[in-house]
This record gives C-alpha cells, structure tokens and sequence, in this order.
C-alpha cells in the first residue's frame, strides 16, 4: 500500500480533474438511465417465457394488453352503457392503432352491474406505448356516460417507474439531511461532514451513469432506480466517514502528504477490505438466471466498486488541497477521549460478565427470529404499487369483481412432429386432453373438444372431411390448432400462486408424453422463478461464507474470529427477517400486512452479510493492532472498542438513516428493502458489536488469534535460529 498512497498523493490534481470529467460525462447519462428501465425484473430464460412467444407468434395472442375499467355513471340506462362502451372501445381501436378490442357484453361475462371491462390487445410494442396510452386517456376523458380507468401490464410498469423515482426523491428528502446532521455531531464542522455526502452522491451519480450503459444488453428492472442510491450512499458516507477520521487523527501532528499517505494505508486497506466482502456478497446473487438478481447484483457490485475507487481516489485529492482546512467552519466541540472513555467502560462491564450477557443476546436474537417460520414469499405485483394510483384501484377492481381467485389457469402447447390434424397425433392429443381431466387439481379443460363438443379423435376427423361442416369448424380449429401444434388450457382449482399450483406444473412438465408439451401461465412463471431461487441461491451462499472466511483470516491472522463473524451475522441476519415477518405479514407499528418480497431475503443476506463485515474488519483491525503490541487479548478488545466505536456507531446510524429513509417510501418492496437493511445493521451495531463481541473476545482469549500466534512463534523460532 505504500507505493499506491505515493502514487495516488503525486497524482491528487490530475485524478480530481478526471473525476470532475468523469461526473461531467457520466452525470448526462445518469438523467438518461429511468427512460430505459421497465418491468419488476421477473423475468428469465425457460419454458415460461418460449410458451408465452409460442402462444403469440401460433395463436394470435397478443404482446400487450390494456385493461380498460367502465363504471356506468347515476342515471344512465343498461342499453345505453352497452351502447356507449361499444363506441368508445372502437374509438380506442383507431386511435391506439391496436389489433383488437375484446367488447364486453353481457353474454361474455365482461359485465356485471354497472361495472364492465374490456381488453385492448397489441400486437407488438415499438416504443410508442405511452403515447398511445395518452391517446386512449384522451378519448377517455371526454366520456359523460362512464367512467373510465386504465391498468394492465403496461401502464402498471410505467407508473413503477414514476413511483420508485418518487419514493427515491422522498428517501433523498428525509435520508441525506438527518445524515448530515450525524456527520456534524461525528465531526463537529461544517467542511468535513460535507464531504462525504459530497463523495455519496457523485458515486451514485457515476454509477447511475455506468448502468445505462448495461441496458443494450440486460433488461434493466425499475428497482436498480432505488437500489444503487441505497448501497452507493450509504456505503460511500461510510467510507468517506472512517477516511476523514484517520485523516483527522494524522494531521494533528504530521504533515498533510504524511498524513494522506498514512491514511491510504490504514483506512484505505480497510476500505478495500470491506468493499470486497460486499462485493462477494452480491456477486452471489449473479447465480441466479432471474433478471432481478443480475440487476441488483451487476447494479450493486458497480456501486461498490465506484465507491471504494472514489474513496481512494476522489476523497484522497479532495483531503490533499484542503489539508488543516478540513476543520474550518466548526460548529460544534467534538471530545474523542469523553467518547472513547464511556466506551472503554461499557466493554469492560461487558467483559466482566461474558457468559451472562452472550445468553441474553442470544435469548434477544432467538425469540426475533422465530416469525421467521411462518415467512411467505410471494413476486411481487401490482400490490407493490401505491393505491393512490389508478392503475392499481383499477386493477383492484377488476381482479376483485371479475376474477375466480381460487382458481389457476395452466396453458399447454403440445408440439408434434407431424400436422396435428393426422389420425396418431390426434389420437395422443385426445388421450393427453383425457388424462389432464383426469388430474385431482384440474377443474376445467378447453380445448378443441370442448370448443367442438366432440368426445374423440375419429368424431372430430368426421366433422373436419365433411366440407360443409368444416367451413363452419374452421374459427374454432383455428383457435386451438396450427400446423404442428395445438393448444390446450387447464383450470386448476386451486390459487395461481399456491404450492399446488406449483407442484402441478412440475409434475406435468416431467410426464412422459409422446409430444414435446410446452407450460405457460402464471403458475408456471412463479414455479420457475421459485425453484431457481432455491436450486442456485445455496451455490451463492456457499461463495460469500468461503469467500468471506478466506478474505477475514487473512484480513485478521485468525481462524476463529472469521468462524465467529459469520456464524454472527447469520444469526443477526435470520433475527431480521424474523422481524420483518412480525411487522409487515402480521401488519405490527401500523404497517399494511404484506407478504415478503419475493428478492428480500436474497438481496438484504448479500448486501447487509458484506456491510457487517465491512464494521468487522474496522473494528477487528483496530484490535488486532492492540494485541501486536500488547500480547494481551482483554485490553486490545477493550481499547479497540474504545477508538473504533464512535465512529463506526456513527457509520452505523448513517447506513439505517440512508436506508432506512426508504420506510417512508410507498412501493412495498422497496419499503421493505430499507426497513430490513436498517434493521440488520442496527441489530449488528446494538446486540451484535456492544454485546456478543467484547463477550466473546473474552471468552475464547488468546485462541482468537490461534493463526497469527502460530505464525509468529514460527517466525521468532526460526530468527532464533539463524542467530
């Protein structure tokens, strides 16, 4: 480290121009990165999605659909309503130029009282879908008969977007103000705290730049929106924080190069450290193949990077020309050794009872993680948006009056290696279509046999060689029938999104069948998404707890302490979830009961396990200094408490500020998102760092060192040697 703080120091002015070119450059295409993110990013390769294209480029399906809402107003006749819905979905028609309109009618069911909604069907989407929404909102506000109400996919998406830069804005609003008030209380003046919310934002702002850059090749989920702002602050004040105070601490009696350059080596080898375990934390998540999880991952990882990069490149030149400046404009008188006594006490109590208070932490983590149990994971979807929009009351709406929710559509499309029309394939059609009805779970089939009230293949044969029946069968063949392939939809009774729903699909997509069987329908969708979260997710742990282990026992010279750590933040980590179980399924503090986003656990586990260690390594660093020097394992863990403490507390309150500002917000996952981030590090500041550190330091004694003691009686042993 010590050529690379001479080579950062020599280059201090030449590195802050780039970075200004680089804010300048990368600052154009952040403003940019919104007009390219769409969806919640739960998408990925597998049959799911080749059934969906196989349903549109065979069956007439369309891309995109818009559901239109219709209330009929006070004093308006049922034969009027009919008559005016028929003429304003027309309207629609041609003024969205849209393949089709489905119009809904009493005898289609699309009717019920005085609500009605109909289905507006694109075939393709050229980026000119907002626009043509605007034109059916034009068309819908000059109605006096009804009223109208837009939602479906694409406008469920569109105001996604528009809320996650809204609840980004709020938690900026309430996040960076109470964090500047925590940097003036750690620091005392105005310069230094300025600083490294300074540095925060031009990482955010860097990185939000970069990504834009991933969206030719990646579909870019809405939720990258709040996520780089989250971990790019946090982690950046973080930094720019444990930076600036060993920069303070040097410059007290060294001079400013000396000081930059000690600082480099310390804090900066510190930083590098710590961004690395965050690194790897997220870097799990590129194990699994759902756009989500490679969004937060490549997102967050670049976040990281910049971060670290920025601090020990921007805020090293910064710190360089400001120099003694950076104590101007003091308004507040900051005692070290007032903050470093009161710690210095509490770890000794601590110390004195340590088999006591490790009881009680984990009595105190046990009883919080015992919701964990009853966790429910769901994807999120049109109940992640705020109710105050319309999209989401309409879709309310029309799920709540129109929709069976205890039943389950599974779409089958079987591909043969003949004309499905020839005497064998729809022979095993019929016997597929029969064993389907068959099944426990299925309550309804259609098909070509039921849409032709025909009971086997030779009935159905006989109707299409009789040219004049045939030409009246042809819609309805057409419907379920092309060429090689035929179509089949299965009702499930059951709930879209429940275990048998799941189960169904699993066992159908593995039975054997003399046809290639192609599963679509939300049931599959989830099935998919659900099992590679389990089948990868162990494959991505097990790549943060070794990965993690390796960096800490070379971090710190020690084969327990990286054990502890991690065993540690598992179970601070599991207590959280238990927590958020208790506040958001059960509805506790005032929250709307809600179930657990889906990407929740796997993405508060990957960056919350890399920011824990992250305070590990500045304490246990801290430490580890002490013991070098002293050989006494109780006084390096009392004074390494006593001069880290301060101000990795105030790091700590920084991180749940930052990310906890998101609690205020109003899209339900990323509610969650910030409320189980700020959590985990209060759980790990409080219960973990004040109690079950000091308590187990003690009680496993010079054994935390067991590595670094064996290497350096090695060492000495064989300088003895030599002499």
């Amino acid at each position: 480290m010590n050529r690379v703080a001479n080579a950062l120091y020599a280059s201090r002015k030449i590195l802050l121009v780039l970075w200004i070119i680089l804010i300048i450059g990368f600052g154009f295409y952040a403003a940019k990165l919104p007009s390219v993110l769409g969806g919640n990013g739960f998408e990925m390769k597998g049959m799911y999605k080749d059934t969906e294209q196989l349903l549109v480029d065979k069956f007439d399906v369309s891309e995109a659909q818009i559901i239109v809402l219709l209330e009929k107003k006070d004093g308006v006749s049922d034969s009027k309503f009919q008559q005016t819905i028929a003429q304003y979905m027309q309207k629609a028609k041609e003024k969205s130029d849209a393949s089709k309109v489905d119009i809904p009618t009493a005898s289609n069911k699309m009717i019920k009282g005085s609500t009605a909604y109909g289905i507006i069907h694109f075939n393709h989407d050229d980026g000119t879908m907002d626009k043509r929404v605007e034109k059916i909102r034009t068309l819908s506000a000059e109605e006096k008969e009804m009223s109208v109400k837009l939602t479906g996919g694409p406008i469920i998406e569109k105001d996604m977007n528009t809320a996650s830069q809204a609840d980004l804005a709020k938690a900026e609003a309430i996040g960076i103000p109470v964090a500047l008030v925590v940097l003036l209380l750690a620091f005392g003046g105005v310069v230094a705290a300025a600083i490294p919310l300074m540095i925060g934002i031009v990482t955010v702002i860097t990185t939000m730049g970069v990504v834009y850059f991933f969206h030719p090749y990646t579909e870019l989920s809405i939720f990258i929106l709040n996520v780089i702002p989250m971990i790019g602050l946090a982690l950046s004040i973080d930094f720019a924080l444990l930076f600036i105070n060993r920069f303070k601490e040097e410059i007290q009696t060294k001079s400013v190069e000396q000081a930059i350059k000690i600082t480099i080596q310390t804090a900066g080898r510190s930083v590098i450290f710590s961004g690395l375990c965050v690194f790897i934390g997220l870097a799990g998540m590129l194990f699994i193949q759902v756009d989500i999880f490679q969004n937060v991952a490549l997102g967050g990882m670049a976040v990281v990077f910049i971060a670290v990069f920025s601090a020990l490149t921007l805020l090293p030149s910064i710190l360089a020309i400001l120099g003694t400046r950076i104590n101007r404009l003091r308004i507040l008188k900051v005692s070290e050794q007032g903050g470093q006594s009161r710690w210095r006490s509490f770890a000794t109590f601590v110390m004195k009872k340590p088999v006591t208070m490790t009881i009680v932490s984990l009595i105190i983590l046990l009883v919080a993680l015992i919701p964990v149990r009853d966790m429910h994971l769901e994807i999120p979807s049109s109940e992640a948006l705020p109710t105050k929009y319309e999209s989401r009351q309409a879709f309310d709406t029309y799920n709540d009056t129109f929709i069976n929710k205890n039943t389950a559509d599974v779409y089958f499309v079987l591909e043969a290696k003949q004309n499905m029309l020839n005497e064998k394939p729809l022979i095993n059609a019929f016997t597929f279509i029969k064993q389907l009805k068959e099944d426990s779970l299925v309550k309804q089939v259609d098909s070509i046999s039921t849409a032709l009230n025909v009971k086997s293949s030779d009935h159905l044969q006989a109707m299409l060689e009789n040219p004049q029946i045939s030409a009246q069968t042809k819609p309805a063949v057409d419907s379920f029938i092309n060429g090689h392939y035929m179509l089949i939809k299965a009702t499930l009774d059951t709930d879209q999104n429940s275990d048998q729903a799941k189960d169904f699909v699993r066992k159908w997509k593995d039975k054997r069948s003399p046809f290639t069987v192609h599963i679509g329908g939300y049931p599959k969708f989830e099935q998919e998404i659900f099992d590679e979260i389990y089948e990868k997710a162990p494959y991505g742990l097990a790549l943060v707890l070794f990965s993690t282990y390796v960096i800490l026992m070379i971090a710190f010279r020690s084969v327990l302490i990286p054990l502890k750590a991690i065993i540690m933040n598992i179970l601070s980590l599991t207590a959280t979830f238990g927590l958020l179980v208790w506040l958001f399924q059960n509805g506790h503090l005032g929250l709307t009961e809600s179930n657990i986003a889906l990407v929740l656990p796997v993405f508060v586990f990957g960056l919350v396990f890399g920011l824990s260690m992250d305070y590990e390594v500045f304490l246990i660093s801290r430490i580890h200094e002490v013991y070098h020097q002293t050989r006494d394992n109780n006084v390096a863990t009392v004074e390494g408490l006593a001069s880290t403490s301060k101000i990795i507390t105030s790091a700590a309150l920084i991180m749940i500020v930052i990310t906890g500002a998101f609690a205020f917000t109003d899209v339900t996952p990323v509610k969650q998102m910030g409320v189980g981030i700020a959590l985990a590090i209060f759980i790990d500041a409080t219960i973990v760092r004040m109690l079950l550190v000091p308590s187990l330091m003690k009680l496993l004694g010079d054994a935390n060192w067991w590595f670094f003691t064996k290497k350096r009686d090695k060492s000495s042993s064989n300088e003895q040697l030599k002499s």
